[in-house]
């Protein structure tokens, strides 16, 4: 991938050399299992006696349903239950912020493979052929699924417009969030202005494809609860919307985490979890849930597509003087995670910039296409592809470097965010763009005699060089760090330390979601460094420990790592208390320390060893952490302090175009991030690379094609994700400039590199080809005008 350079500033230091604490990079405790293909995933989960559960989902964007019929498929031998929304014991919707969505399907559609009933049967080819014989009558009525019809002129799809024009009772409106800061934007503004640019951008529907589909096995137990072993983001987010459904108390619902192909927000929602447990209640039998790829797309939300228009006014000195925009998000169907989305997507819309007067509005909208939810990302990636497309042409515009342009409006710390929040950490802007252009830039491509290789089309052979061009682009981007808004966020730690085998053994208990970002390993690094010992376990995350809150939001190293942190340190405390009852140490507790599995005093060296301290007893202690509170945005100014941390990250990108083909090769992606303090440096360049090309695949071909509200590309044949001879060398720049909010003075690492790397990747094929480029991801017609 390329080499790795980091540069720090006021780190906290911490009393620990040893290499698998925090600062190092030791081995992934999963991470030989994984490469050996030895890891059990969700869809390796296996009971005696179980059943396969399967969904029939509907092929109908929009429609009523008349009857349901399901007496075919309940006398096919093997087949054990048939469900419709009828057997629902419980509440008949839940939903992950507005209970807005129905277990099964009750008298409408709204979108393209919703669930209308679920079979458990001896095998998956009979749970098939069951759902071959239910017979489903339905009144097809016409999708709204254009922002035009969600928002007609004359009924902006309002509740009391009639029903052919609103997705749901409420109207055709999600969640809409306004921000106005200084003078906002006028006329006057307008006038002044030396130069104004406005444009309109498109960010089509983004797959978060990750390999392990969704995949579950729930268990009925002996008290009439039920046990679920789970792929997810959040345990207990789950528990609280499947116990309400399935009628029982959260207690009988007990949820246990099972290994995880990948997220990227697609498992922050339920998918298959209801559906399992009511069968396996139903049957009395553990019943086993896999989707195939294909029911995967439709399984789970999906980044939003977006339209952005932005105006931007800027000095004739380069300083920008206003910005006025306008965002519109295609929630879908049902409302997930949409308004917490619209809420990032306008706070941070303005971008990582200096603008003295602004006007946002960002709207989400109900449709009848696929229900749209948390992406990496999470509403600030749709608004650095519109903004930072501004910048470049501001820059052309005044005549001024764009990296200088920026540089020249980048905030700083101690810069007011256009929600009037001031950014009190740092925020080092213009240090990472000065950063990612002054990397070497690779090689010139020779055009004498080029390796095939090496150019678009790469082993197809498509093209030996003629009408190839370079182009090299810029962009940064900003993105918070936890939830926000006023949302309680907080995660809990259990920490357990005995002596096992004649020597200290720490044992960490989280519900903290493994999915593949590495927090097991933090865990691990965490205790050796508070607790001073070799040994540590990791227990299976469940719901018998408290919240530890969504694997999301880049929060996780931040807010569980904290959780840990402080049982740590009270554990410490318990075992200082114990010596100082046996020995009577007269040195504060700031002078001791645990190193080494000893008790350690500053100036007087080793009192005495913490196998011998505990003996038989143990030590456990369980701490709950928040972060500093944040509070809800204005509805209307958008005024508040409404997050908790910023990310920063800057890219570079040098792409190859074949200007006859329409194809695109990217040479090389760089990036320059600030991280606070990279806990494991080895998985932070990880992040970074990781989120780089994910960004590249939405800049160059990931799209949910969809027409009519009908998915028509839900397979890895069809919709395309960057495989590894798409992946260009990544160098990447760290910047370790401590948070002093933050434990270890860490920043959340892992989103912000997908916002900037796909207007880089775009912005370099500008500069190649000259061409606007207004839309994401750019196929090859929009480059050669077929």
């Amino acid at each position: 991938m390329a080499g790795t350079m980091r540069s720090e500033k006021n780190l906290e230091r911490i009393d620990s050399s040893h290499p698998g604490g925090v600062g190092g990079s030791p081995i992934r405790p999963d991470g030989n299992l994984k490469v050996r293909g030895e890891f059990a995933y969700g869809s390796d989960l296996w009971a005696e006696d179980m059943l396969w559960g399967m969904a029939l989902r509907a092929p109908h964007a929009r429609a009523r349903i008349r009857s349901v019929d399901i007496t075919g498929a309940l006398a096919l031998p093997g087949v054990y239950a048939v469900l419709t929304h009828e057997d629902v014991p419980g509440d008949k919707f839940y939903g992950l912020e507005i209970a807005d969505q129905p277990a099964l399907a009750i008298d409408q559609i709204r979108y393209h493979g919703e669930a209308v009933a679920i079979v458990a049967a001896d095998h998956p080819e009979t749970a098939r052929r069951a759902l071959d014989r239910i017979v489903v009558d339905y009144e097809p009525l016409e999708p709204i699924w254009t922002e035009e019809q969600c928002l007609d002129p004359e009924t902006h799809g309002h509740v009391h417009a009639p029903d052919e024009y609103r997705a749901h009772a409420s109207g055709n409106v999600v969640h809409r969030q306004r921000i106005v800061s200084g003078q906002g934007v006028t006329d006057e503004l307008r006038a002044r202005a030396h130069a104004v640019v406005r444009g309109e951008y498109r960010v089509g529907m983004q797959d978060q494809a990750f390999l392990g589909p969704e995949s579950g096995l729930a268990v009925p137990a002996e008290d009439g609860g039920v046990d679920l072993f789970v792929a997810t983001q959040w345990l207990h987010a789950d528990q609280r919307q499947i116990a309400p459904v399935l009628g029982l108390p959260a207690e009988k619902v007990r949820l246990t985490l099972a290994g995880v192909g990948g997220a990227f927000g697609g498992r922050e929602d339920l998918s298959m979890q209801i559906h399992a447990s009511l069968l396996a209640l139903r049957t009395g039998r553990p019943v086993k849930i896999v989707y195939s790829r294909e029911e995967s797309f439709f399984g789970h939300v999906h980044r939003h597509p977006a339209v952005l228009r932005y105006e931007h006014g800027a000095t004739a000195d380069g300083r920008l003087l206003y910005c006025d925009a306008r965002i519109v998000l295609d929630g879908g169907a049902y409302a997930s995670s949409s308004p917490a989305v619209v809420g990032n997507a306008a706070s941070l819309g303005m971008g990582p910039y200096e603008i003295p007067n602004t006007r946002m509005e960002a709207v989400a909208l109900y449709s009848n296409n696929p229900p749209c939810g948390a992406m990496r990302g999470f509403g600030a990636v749709q608004a650095c592809f519109a903004y930072e497309a501004q910048m470049d042409r501001l820059a052309a515009e005044l005549g001024l470097d764009p990296v200088e342009f920026r540089r020249r409006n980048a905030m700083h710390e101690g810069s007011v965010m256009p929600t009037g929040q001031v950014v009190d950490s740092a925020a080092p802007v213009a240090e990472i763009l000065r950063r990612v252009k002054a990397l070497p830039l690779p090689p010139a491509l020779d055009t004498s005699a080029p390796d095939v290789r090496a150019l678009p089309g790469a082993l197809s052979n498509t093209s030996h060089g003629e009408g190839v061009v370079r182009g090299v682009g810029y962009a940064v981007g900003i993105k918070n760090v936890g939830f926000s808004e006023g949302f309680d966020d907080y995660s809990t730690a259990r920490v357990r330390l005995e002596v096992i085998g004649g020597e200290p053994v720490a044992t960490v208990h989280t519900a903290m979601a493994e999915v593949g970002q590495g927090g097991v390993t933090v865990h691990g690094q965490i205790a050796r460094t508070e607790l001073g010992v070799e040994r540590v376990a990791i227990r299976p995350a469940d719901t018998a420990v408290g919240s530890a809150g969504s694997t999301s939001a880049s929060r996780q190293t931040y807010m569980t790592g904290g959780a840990v942190r402080a049982a740590c340190a009270a554990v410490r405390a318990a075992v200082l208390a114990r010596g100082r009852a046996r020995y009577g140490w007269a040195q504060p507790d700031g002078d001791l320390a645990l190193a080494g599995g000893k008790v350690v005093a500053a100036g007087a060296g080793v009192l005495a060893g913490v196998a011998d301290l505990l003996g038989d007893e143990v030590v456990e202690e369980t701490r709950v952490f928040r972060h500093r509170p944040t509070e809800p945005f204005d509805p209307e100014t958008g005024q508040g302090f409404g997050h908790v941390q910023y990310s920063f990250c800057a890219h570079r990108a040098v792409v190859d175009v074949d200007v006859e083909l329409g194809l695109v090769r990217v040479v090389e992606l760089a990036a320059a991030q600030d991280v606070g303090r990279a806990i494991h440096p080895q998985s932070v360049v990880g992040q970074i690379q990781g989120g780089s090309t994910q960004g590249l695949g939405l800049a160059l071909m990931e799209e949910v094609l969809v027409e009519a509200g009908k998915v028509r590309n839900p397979s890895f044949t069809d919709y395309l994700i960057p495989t590894i001879l798409d992946t260009p060398p990544q160098p990447v720049d760290v910047l370790e400039l401590a948070d002093p909010h933050a434990p270890y003075g860490l920043r959340g690492a892992g989103e912000a590199p997908t916002l900037s790397s796909t207007p880089a990747v775009v912005a370099a094929i500008r500069a190649a080809t000259g061409l606007p480029l207004d839309r994401v991801p750019v196929r090859p017609e929009h480059l050669t005008g077929t």
